[in-house]
């Protein structure tokens, strides 16, 4: 019912809601407990054209600027139901816009097209294990010698951690704070880089999370993404994209909860009636009905300002942290609906709820979405 999307959105729209059900989830359940998922899904997902949204057409992509054709795409694969799946699928939302946009031209037909077809996965690496928030204090250090970098220092959190092809990775080229970062491009099989163990989560199961070490790790001086010591502002930048996605995949799985605990008050018999014959039911539903559209709606909104050019920092960060708070809400209602059938590892709410955590944390914390907002109020 959104005036946001047109016909070529619902296209795409319909198109990934057919590859969720014919791909995704006749397997999620088997995925989501074996902890990961089979990497042929990224070809299949860049074979439906699903992974070059948003990214230059001279690279494989289908063009930059149409952020709506994203939205409604992403809305549609987190009905698979798993975050976890969705966000590693995505990584290279987040791992390739800095190789796309600032690497040597050389680079980027090297790198980005093979990703956008799923012949390959991309990773960004930031959070380090001593600091995760204080990003303008990362230690991972890059020390230029003639033609390559010599990194040393370890990351840790990273989504598709295992099994990437390239990683883009955030290094301390100078001084202290901000103004001494930098970002390498960082293949797999670089000599003194290694991944630690795959990481053991609260929720996104299905989602390769892992350790990253560097030592001694040569780096071609060409696999420089930018200018030296520029990397904080690509970092910066690239965080307003994330956390739009992060603020859809919050209320996505708040929707999700609400589907599936109206569908089940309409069936759950108790003192002679469905569940949803009790006004306490009715009344939980349409709280979480209504705080899901506002959610939706102020995302569409800060969408709409990206689309035109906007830097809306402010507006994008007060969304993630209301559908933060809407999906954490909604998810833990949606499980005390279900009774104890929601407890179960069977029940999707269930896995929606542990999900749900995430999302205060990854892209920002709430606390400092909040200062950025305070920033930007000049309180």
């Amino acid at each position: 019912m959104s005036d946001y999307f047109s016909d070529i959105h619902e296209q795409a729209r319909i198109s990934a809601r057919k590859f969720v059900t014919t791909h995704i989830l006749p397997h999620i359940d088997e995925w989501e407990e074996s902890g990961e998922f089979p990497r042929e899904l990224y070809q299949k997902a860049g074979e439906a054209g699903l992974l070059g949204i948003g990214f230059p057409e001279a690279l494989g992509g289908t063009g930059e600027g149409d952020v709506f054709l994203k939205v409604a795409v992403s809305e549609e694969l987190m009905r698979s139901t798993s975050g976890g799946l969705v966000a590693s699928l995505g990584s290279l939302d987040i791992g390739l816009p800095p190789v796309a946009k600032w690497a040597r031209p050389d680079i980027r037909q090297q790198i980005v097209p093979p990703v956008l077809s799923g012949e390959k996965i991309a990773a960004l690496a930031i959070t380090e294990p001593g600091g995760g928030s204080d990003v303008a204090n990362l230690k991972t250090r890059a020390v230029r010698e003639g033609d390559h970098y010599i990194v040393n220092g370890s990351k840790t959190f990273i989504t598709s951690g295992i099994r990437a092809d390239h990683y883009t990775v955030a290094v301390r080229t100078g001084g202290e704070g901000h103004s001494g970062i930098s970002l390498l491009l960082i293949d797999r099989d670089t000599p003194g880089f290694s991944r630690g163990r795959k990481l053991r989560k609260m929720g996104w199961w299905a989602s390769d999370t892992a350790e990253l070490f560097f030592e001694d790790c040569r780096v071609p001086a060409d696999r420089l993404i930018g200018a030296e010591n520029a990397g904080f502002i690509a970092i910066m930048s690239n965080f307003l994209a994330e956390r739009l996605m992060l603020s859809i995949m919050a209320y996505m799985t708040a929707q999700l909860a609400y589907e599936a605990a109206l569908d089940y008050s309409r069936q759950r018999q108790a003192f002679g009636r469905n569940i949803s014959g009790f006004q306490v039911t009715r009344h939980k539903l349409v709280d979480m009905a209504t705080r899901i559209d506002i959610a939706r709606e102020y995302t569409y909104r800060c969408a709409a300002l990206m689309q035109a050019g906007k830097n809306p920092v402010k507006e994008v960060a007060m969304a993630k942290n209301f559908a933060v708070e809407v999906c954490e809400e909604v998810t833990r209602e949606a499980v005390q609906l279900f009774g104890g059938m929601g407890y179960m590892r069977e029940s999707v709410v269930e896995r929606l709820y542990r999900d749900a955590k995430i999302f205060s944390i990854g892209g920002g914390t709430t606390e400092i979405m909040k200062e950025l907002i305070a920033k930007q109020l000049r309180i």
